[in-house]
């Protein structure tokens, strides 16, 4: 994504004002420890971070912490569908290196509201998020620091 914001290629799905879960990976892991304790046999949980964001709010901060500023560009979400089924034919029949830089998934992932329902986890394990969204924003943040700075 870093790749398409500095090259000034990338721009927001129909806007990207959809909700979306996210699941830091210390998350996924307290969630794989609490189910394999206290969860029963063949039960499925979801674990989330907790809370739902506007994706368009998330992924900002996440441009972010790359010491990028996020883009205000928009594109409506059937163009975006039409450009990237276009890119994958001229990818399918023309030898263009790579991959195309917008395929249909992409497309549609990137413009549909995705919220997991976490009720299960919390009541039959006790789950809580270990790590706040904000708290592993600024791990990135840190992190990226320490790998640019001079």
């Amino acid at each position: 994504m870093g790749v398409l914001v500095r090259a000034g290629r990338f721009a927001w799905i129909g806007g990207g004002r959809q909700l979306t879960d996210t699941t830091h990976v210390a998350n996924v892991v307290h969630g794989l420890l609490l189910a394999a304790e206290r969860g029963g046999d063949r039960e499925v949980y979801f674990v989330t971070d907790g809370d739902r964001v506007v994706f368009r709010e998330f992924v900002s901060e996440l441009i972010r912490t790359q010491g990028l500023e996020p883009p205000s560009r928009s594109v409506p979400a059937p163009l975006a569908e039409a450009i990237a089924a276009g890119s994958e034919e001229a990818w399918r029949y023309l030898p263009l290196p790579g991959r195309p830089p917008l395929t249909r998934f992409a497309a549609w992932v990137s413009s549909q509201e995705c919220t997991i329902d976490i009720s299960k986890a919390r009541d039959g394990l006790g789950y809580e998020p270990a790590v706040a969204r904000a708290d592993g924003l600024a791990e990135l943040r840190e992190e990226s620091a320490k790998r640019y700075s001079p």
